[in-house]
C-alpha cells in the first residue's frame, strides 16, 4: 500500500500538506500528533495515568477542539517521550498505514518519527521545516489572530522552542529527518508553492494508480 511519511516540528506547515496531498491523491490521511494529543488531554481532563489513556486510544475523541490548543500540544510532546506511550501508539500508526480505512488507495501520515520508526519503508518521505519564530508567528495569528499581544506571541515562541528541544533531544525515537527524507523550508513559502514542490516528490505510479 502506498505510503507518504511527513515529519516536522510543530507550526513547520506539515499537517495543512499532509491533509492538501490526501485529498489530491485520494489517501486516507492520519495526523499522528493528534493521538499524543488525545492521550495527553484524556489524562489531564481525569488526572489519568497516561499509560491507561493510551491503552484506551479508540475510544478518545481525536476532533475534540481542545486538542489544538498550544497548552495541549505541551503536554503531548511531554508525554511522547515516554517509550510505553510510543509503543502502544505503534501498532495504531502502523495499521492505519498498511489498512487506510475506507478503502482508500493509499495513506499520508504527518509526525515527528513517521519517516524514521513507524513507516521507515514509506514510498516518499518529506521533511518539513522553518524558522522557530516563523513558526511561532503561525500559531500565534491561529490562536490570537489580531487580537494577540506580543506577550502572547512570546509565549508561544518560547513554548515552540522548548518542545523543539524535547523533541530533537528525546531518546525514544527523536524528531530528525530520515536518511532518505525530502527536505523542504517552508519559511518563506506559501502552502500551494509547498505543495507543488512535495508533489513533484510523487512518482506517477502513486498519483494514477
Amino acid at each position: 500500500m502506498p505510503v507518504i511519511a511527513i515529519d516536522g516540528p510543530a507550526a513547520s506547515g506539515k499537517g495543512t500538506l499532509a491533509r492538501k496531498l490526501a485529498q489530491h491523491l485520494d489517501y486516507a490521511y492520519l495526523d499522528t500528533g493528534a493521538l499524543y494529543r488525545a492521550v495527553a488531554l484524556e489524562a489531564h481532563r481525569h488526572d489519568d495515568d497516561v499509560i491507561k489513556a493510551a491503552r484506551n486510544l479508540k475510544n478518545l475523541n481525536l476532533t475534540d477542539p481542545e486538542i489544538k490548543s498550544e497548552s495541549t500540544g505541551g503536554l503531548a510532546s511531554k508525554i511522547s517521550a515516554i517509550p510505553e506511550v510510543r509503543a502502544l501508539l505503534l501498532d495504531f500508526q502502523q495499521d492505519f498505514a498498511k489498512n487506510p480505512p475506507q478503502g482508500r488507495k493509499g495513506a499520508v501520515l504527518d509526525g515527528r518519527d513517521i519517516g524514521t520508526v513507524i513507516c521507515p519503508d514509506a514510498d516518499v518521505k518529506i521533511f518539513i521545516t522553518a524558522d522557530v519564530k516563523t513558526r511561532a508567528k503561525r500559531r500565534f495569528l491561529e490562536e490570537f489572530g489580531p487580537e494577540g499581544t506580543d506577550a502572547n506571541f512570546k509565549a508561544i515562541l518560547d513554548e515552540l522552542t522548548q518542545r523543539d528541544a524535547r523533541d530533537t533531544t528525546r531518546s525514544t525515537a527523536p524528531l530528525k529527518p530520515a536518511e532518505n527524507a525530502h527536505l523542504l523550508d517552508t519559511t518563506n513559502s506559501d502552502i500551494e508553492a509547498v505543495f507543488e514542490q512535495a508533489l513533484q516528490l510523487v512518482p506517477d505510479r502513486m498519483t494514477t494508480a
